[in-house]
């Protein structure tokens, strides 16, 4: 049986015919058109929110050499995020969904194939939307704690008031998400000038004040001490980490497909916006840090392994001036709980609309009174609450979830479009936005495909290995045997019920 293909004849659509192009795909439209590209530009700005994703994993950048990992790995990682972003732009223009990268899965394999195929995939894209997530609110609970350490240096936070913090920040998410849905797109336009207004604030603060000394130009541009890690040259790599994990979560944009107007076009356009904009936000907030913050050495010690609040409290010369500054990112990391959850509730919703999840006819309702999925939101929040329970019993154990997000996020990137190039890019070329139409010929969309596919295989790699060596049971990555553990649950269900195969996918291809 071969693929079809959605009625789409060129590269620019007006509303009726995308109209047109979205029943065709197979699904009914439940969910209120509320985002612009503007507005769902915003979101995706808060889903990454430089400050706060680059500032809690920051101390994987200093065990990766300092400054040098921070500067020029961010503008590597700009250009290496901005090919996934226009490869994941022609994926989601071709296939208009909330349903992503198990949907674009589904449409290109072959017929053999596409249910285990789509179903492995769909589950990898819910494990790191799911996971993703955890890690954004956990580590917003983890900064917090960090912010009581500037004042009480000496308190210790046990692994059970950090849990009780994240439950707060999971609740409280939820209860903005399940009942403000008509005001989400206002909450995500304020959170984008919140955040470049905060960076701005932040940096005049921290270059006037400088009380931990400014570092010379050759220190603030090029400090690469391979020592700390004792991966040596590979030590560059692991600095890369934060800056990968800003940006992982850009295909999650997808998820919002089934909200905006024009989605073949907006969607798209506001995936590829977001790396550079946000790239130049990023220098703003790292070259200040870069130029002011204390010796390598002493970030290393900072409490709950939290370097951001460590190093603005040493800059600032007081803890009032560390809190200041870091209560700005905090409320950052609050935006980006709220528009990550709504992402992440999104692809719930569309997973067990495809009757993939166990009780899927629950997990698939809309609301009608607020207009959002909130039975998908609710399982989204308690999954999280219940995976944050490893924390009380294994620190590392935890640390593997927040790893296991990036890697299954980078993995569902990579099945469709190693499909699609597989297919010899024969269906993203009919799609309404796509790389060959630049009229720089095929060699741009190849060259740019190549590049995705390295970057999310080379993304498994430093997510799946210790920030430093030598490696104890506590310092051990265990991210792999997590996602292997996943993939082995999946693999279950699908044998004992999900053969059977997703009802609306069977629907389409058969139609």
């Amino acid at each position: 049986m071969s693929i079809k293909s959605p009625d789409q004849s060129g590269p620019d659509h007006g509303e009726g015919e995308v109209s047109v192009l979205y029943n065709n795909i197979g699904y009914e439209q439940t969910l209120e058109k509320n985002r612009s590209l503007l507005t769902l530009l915003f979101q995706s700005l808060a889903i990454v929110a430089i400050p706060y994703a680059y500032g809690s994993p920051l101390i994987s950048a200093i065990f990766g050499g300092g400054q040098l990992a921070m500067f020029v790995g961010w503008l590597v990682v700009l250009v290496l995020s901005e090919c996934v972003a226009m490869s994941l732009s022609e994926l989601a223009s071709r296939y208009p969904t909330a349903a992503g990268p198990h949907f674009w899965t589904f449409r290109l394999a072959s017929p053999s194939t596409k249910k285990l195929l789509s179903f492995v995939t769909g589950w990898t894209w819910l494990i790191g939307n799911w996971t993703i997530t955890l890690a954004v609110n956990f580590g917003f609970a983890s900064l917090i704690a960090a912010c009581v350490a500037l004042y009480y240096p000496h308190f210790v936070m046990d692994a059970w008031q950090l849990l009780l913090i994240f439950y707060v920040v999971c609740l409280g998410t939820f209860a903005v998400v399940a009942f403000g849905n008509h005001f989400l797109p206002y909450i995500d336009t304020i959170c984008a000038g919140f955040t470049l207004v905060s960076v701005v604030g932040i940096l005049i603060s921290l270059v006037v004040k400088s009380d931990a000394g400014r570092n010379s130009a050759a220190v603030t541009f090029g400090q690469y001490d391979t020592s700390l890690s004792g991966w040596n040259g590979f030590s560059f790599f692991i600095g890369l980490v934060p800056a990968a994990y800003v940006f992982s979560p850009i295909g999650m944009l997808a998820s919002m497909t089934e909200e905006c107007a024009n989605p073949t076009i907006t969607v798209p356009r506001a995936m590829c916006l977001c790396i550079p904009t946000g790239g130049i936000v990023g220098l703003l907030f790292i070259l200040p840090i870069c130029a002011t913050m204390p010796a390598l050495e002493d970030i290393l010690e900072a409490p709950v392994g939290q370097a951001l609040p460590y190093i603005y409290g040493r800059v600032m010369g007081a803890p009032g001036g560390g809190l200041a500054l870091t209560t700005l990112v905090l409320v950052i990391a609050l935006f980006c709980s709220i528009s990550i959850t709504v992402a992440a509730s999104r692809c719930t919703w569309a997973f067990a609309r495809d009757n993939a999840l166990p009780l899927s006819s629950v997990w698939s309702q809309v609301n009608k009174r607020f207009g959002s999925p909130l039975n998908a939101l609710a399982l989204c929040t308690v999954v999280q609450m219940l995976l944050a329970l490893i924390s009380l019993g294994s620190t590392s154990a935890f640390t593997a979830f927040v790893s296991c997000g990036v890697i299954a996020i980078a993995v569902s990137y990579a099945v469709p479009l190693a499909l699609s190039m597989y297919h010899k890019r024969a269906e993203v070329r009919t799609a309404a936005w796509h790389l060959d139409a630049w009229g720089w010929g095929s060699w741009l969309g190849w060259t740019v495909n190549a590049i995705t596919m390295a970057w999310c295989v080379f993304q498994v790699v430093i997510f799946s290995v210790p920030i430093a060596i030598p490696v104890t049971a506590a310092s051990m990555n265990y991210a792999i045997v997590v996602y292997v553990g996943f993939l082995v649950l999946c693999l279950v269900w699908y044998c004992v019920y999900a053969h059977k195969g997703p009802p609306k996918s069977s629907e389409i291809t058969s139609g």
